[in-house]
């Protein structure tokens, strides 16, 4: 009886050392790793930029011609807007520009709203054109001088003149590595009111990119692009994250 104690007795104290060796590992393991949340590296955020300026290469014109005609008269109303399309077609030729460079619409007619019920009925035949060119220059010339088809009675007017620049992904990645550098000396600046030094870049994160009129400081966080000047500022943002020492 005694022996069975004994062995008993013998178990339950093995068992008491295996939990307790299991409850130290245990804690050792918890104890690092706590440690090792709790002390990150120390870094350091800072946002650098670059600005390049650039002369655009690519210009959009859009332009429309229009004819108000009685409703009863709109036979002659799409004669009179078919004379009209010929003096466009012949000043897009004067200045250069085939009937193939452009893109006409097909005639839109809208019933116009009369507020005097009794009024006659109008209807607005209208027609769009619009051109693409890579000739900057031209094509802003000839938006400054429709003066001459208003004089031959073609009611001509611009709806938009844009300006694109079509370099924009060559550019991005070249000035890529000067925005790193700005950040570089932005994040030096800032450790060493710390009295640190910044080491290897942890990571970098690219910003939107913005094209902003010259000296213009209208930044979007969706990104900006300006399409109503032909000298134009491309920035780029990027967020660099540095390991400090």
């Amino acid at each position: 009886m005694e022996k069975m104690t004994d062995k008993n007795s013998n178990k339950i104290i093995y068992f008491a050392i295996i939990v307790g060796i299991c409850l130290i590992i245990s804690a050792s393991i918890g104890s690092f790793t706590f440690y090792k949340v709790r002390t990150p590296e120390d870094t350091i955020a800072v946002t650098g930029s670059v600005r390049e300026r650039v002369t655009s290469d690519i210009a959009i014109w859009t332009s429309e011609f229009t004819r108000t005609v009685p409703a009863e008269n709109l036979k002659e109303g799409y004669q009179m807007i078919q004379n009209d399309q010929e003096l466009v077609l012949e000043f897009f030729e004067e200045n250069g520009f085939s009937e193939n460079d452009l893109t006409i619409t097909p005639v839109f007619m809208e019933q116009l709203y009369m507020y005097d019920p009794n009024a006659p009925k109008e209807n607005m035949l209208n027609q769009k054109v619009t051109i693409q060119s890579s000739d900057v220059d031209k094509i802003t010339n000839m938006a400054k001088s429709t003066q001459e088809l208003i004089n031959k009675g073609v009611i001509f007017s611009t709806r938009s003149l844009e300006y694109y620049y079509s370099k924009l992904p060559e550019l991005r990645i070249e000035l890529i590595p000067d925005a790193i550098n700005d950040a570089k000396m932005r994040a030096q600046k800032i450790a060493e009111g710390s009295d640190k030094t910044i080491g290897a870049i942890k990571s970098a994160n690219l910003g939107v990119v913005q094209v902003l009129p010259v000296n213009s400081t209208e930044v979007s966080d969706w990104g900006t692009y300006d399409t109503s000047t032909i000298e134009k500022e491309v920035m780029i943002p990027v967020t660099v994250t540095f390991t400090l020492k």
